[in-house]
Formats: structure tokens, C-alpha cells, sequence
């Protein structure tokens, strides 16, 4: 594809997705999923529940957030420093009362997704409610074209790229 075709991909599903805006319980939702989402807070958060309801071991709730914590190196440290994609543009003029913070790194791939994603394919297989789990991080992924911190093609980028790790560091929890 095409960059030029990519940019009238993010352009079409912004101008779409502009109907969602503006509307208090969904800027309430994911305006909230995605500060959740900052520094992966909420992913590390339910590794510890999970341990701490003895679903899993210790041992394995420390390699989970192990594993979250490379999966953001890989892609805000490796992955992001390849690209030098600006964010949408109307990122900045955020005017709402819940408060987000700018980052400053390439917008392709989203960070939040890519957690998010990663997250889920850890979690989600050995959970008693997998399609919750998934729900959440795709609910994460998606807030980051809500608030306009990231295009549409940012986010998928990060989810496929969360998933595979994922389904790697996956591996590694037992």
C-alpha cells in the first residue's frame, strides 16, 4: 500500500469516526481508556490482580510485566525511532476537561495499541472472560483515534505488532 493510500485510509476513518466525538459517555470511555493505558498501568495492573486472585503465580505475574515492559522498549525505543510519523494535527487543540498527555514520539505505531495488544495475547488465553480482555485492549487501541493522538493505520500497526510479541513473550510466562 501506498502512502498516499494509507493517508486516505487515516482521512476516511478520521472523518468517519468525527461522529463519535464530542459525545460525553464515549469521550467519557475513551478518554479514560486511554489514560489507563499511559505507561501500561493498566496492563500491569491486571497481572497483579490476576496473581494476587492466585490465577497465576508470582513468578509469572513479574515475567508479564517483564514482557510489557520490553514490548514498550521494542516499539517506543526500536520500532518508533524508524519512523517519523507526525501525529494528527489536531492533536494539540484537545480542549476537553479530561486532561491526556502529548507525547512527543513518532505517532506509527501506537504505543497504546501495541501494549494493548501485546497484553491481551498474554492474558486472554488462560482468562475465564477472553473476549473482556480483548474487548479492553481494543477498546485501549481504539480511544488513541478518539482522542486524535494517533491515525488509524498508527493503530493497527501497533495492534499487529502487540499481538505478535505477544503471542511470543507468551512463551515465556510458564
Amino acid at each position: 500500500m501506498r502512502v498516499g493510500s494509507v493517508q486516505a485510509l487515516d482521512d476516511t476513518v478520521d472523518d468517519w469516526w468525527e461522529q463519535w466525538r464530542g459525545q460525553p459517555v464515549l469521550d467519557r470511555v475513551f478518554f479514560t481508556a486511554t489514560n489507563a493505558g499511559e505507561f501500561s498501568a493498566l496492563w500491569h495492573g491486571m497481572g497483579l490482580a490476576r496473581a494476587l486472585r492466585g490465577g497465576w503465580s508470582w513468578r509469572t505475574a513479574v515475567r508479564f510485566s517483564a514482557a510489557i515492559g520490553l514490548e514498550s522498549l521494542i516499539v517506543n525505543q526500536g520500532i518508533k525511532r524508524l519512523f517519523g510519523r507526525g501525529r494528527p494535527s489536531t492533536a494539540a487543540d484537545n480542549d476537553s476537561e479530561l486532561h491526556l498527555r502529548q507525547p512527543i514520539t513518532s505517532s506509527f505505531p501506537s504505543g497504546h495499541a501495541s501494549a494493548a495488544f501485546c497484553a491481551a495475547a498474554m492474558l486472554a488465553p488462560t482468562s475465564r472472560v477472553p473476549l473482556v480482555v480483548r474487548g479492553i485492549a481494543a477498546t485501549v487501541a481504539t480511544s488513541r483515534i478518539h482522542v486524535r493522538l494517533h491515525h488509524a493505520s498508527d493503530v493497527t500497526g501497533g495492534a499487529l505488532t502487540g499481538a505478535l510479541l505477544g503471542r511470543v513473550f507468551r512463551r515465556f510466562l510458564s
